[in-house]
């Protein structure tokens, strides 16, 4: 795939970002992407001006041409998305810079200037072959991750769950006797876990996924995702056990996700203590899809997102 960087201002190039109101207290952004749809080269081309010049050597070194353009979308999605939250000046994506925490998760690294207050952002961003997914709330951190349905499981289910898998969760999956159920049940664990350890923030090596286990307690939950603000049933997802005390498991709280009928996406985020971070208050979730600068589209309250768990307003 050619990508270059046109040497026009950013201006003239493309339209500006539709500004948006930060999440309030408790509530989730997400915004995702099908590549498949972005068909335009001249558009990717603009997306790579936005770019720094060490994302888009990392974006050339990949090998073929479908990850190079994902690389490159998810690089533009998270850029594109921050700088929609700007409250007090207008924000150019081109000109955000990022660090990496001591364990490698990204983080904005705002200017220091006393005439600009940074907005207190956090963001995560995951992607698959097929959707590139960013989420964003305020005041608290936050961990999503992607998969396809259709992922296919190389080994054996059971032999693989055991090695990564707490022992309550291969007992779960061992349970089940159809494979196919196995299998989905096997990936919203895993998108769940990870989710979880990304919200940490310190990565699959300082939080193995042997030591907690992600648990389905069955309930009757608001899930606003059918026209009508309908009442369904989906299940509470809850963490159990942690090597970390600082970083207790009611501390935080999931939702798991059907979007595009093709994928799960699962979202963990911390409570919010300036709100008391009750046991039952409702994440609040937007959903939107995207292709920056030429359309956005909320899908939250349709069937392209169904929540499967947790306790979700939308």
């Amino acid at each position: 795939m050619n990508i270059r960087c046109f040497p026009r201002k950013f201006s003239s190039a493309l339209p500006p970002l539709v500004p948006l109101q930060l999440p309030s207290p408790m509530e989730t952004h997400l915004w995702y992407i099908l590549p498949n749809e972005v068909k335009s080269v001249a558009l990717l081309n603009q997306y790579s001006e936005l770019l720094s010049p060490c994302e888009r050597e990392n974006v050339n070194r990949m090998g073929g041409d479908q990850l190079k353009k994902r690389a490159l979308l998810a690089r533009a999605l998270v850029r594109t998305t921050i700088a929609r939250y700007q409250t007090n000046c207008q924000m150019n994506p081109r000109s955000l810079k990022f660090r990496k925490n001591i364990y490698g998760k990204p983080e904005v690294e705002w200017k220091n200037d006393d005439n600009f207050s940074p907005p207190p952002l956090h963001f995560n961003i995951s992607h698959t072959s097929s959707m590139i997914a960013c989420g964003v709330t305020v005041n608290v951190p936050i961990g999503i991750d992607v998969e396809g349905k259709q992922r296919k499981i190389k080994n054996d289910i059971i032999a693989f769950a055991q090695r990564y898998f707490s022992p309550c969760e291969v007992k779960l999956l061992t349970a089940i006797s159809d494979s196919e159920i196995q299998r989905q049940e096997f990936i919203k664990l895993w998108t769940l876990k990870e989710a979880y350890v990304k919200a940490l923030g310190k990565g699959f090596s300082a939080v193995p996924f042997k030591t907690f286990t992600i648990r389905f307690k069955a309930s009757t939950i608001r899930c606003f995702h059918l026209p009508g603000n309908s009442v369904s049933e989906a299940s509470e997802v809850i963490v159990e056990s942690s090597d970390d005390p600082k970083n207790l498991p009611n501390n935080w709280q999931f939702a798991l996700l059907e979007v595009a009928a093709s994928h799960y996406v699962a979202i963990c985020t911390e409570k919010d203590k300036i709100v008391g971070g009750e046991a039952n208050r409702p994440m609040k979730l937007t959903v939107r899809k995207t292709i920056p600068f030429v359309e956005d589209v909320c899908v939250s309250g349709t069937d392209a997102v169904l929540v499967l768990g947790g306790i979700i307003e939308q």
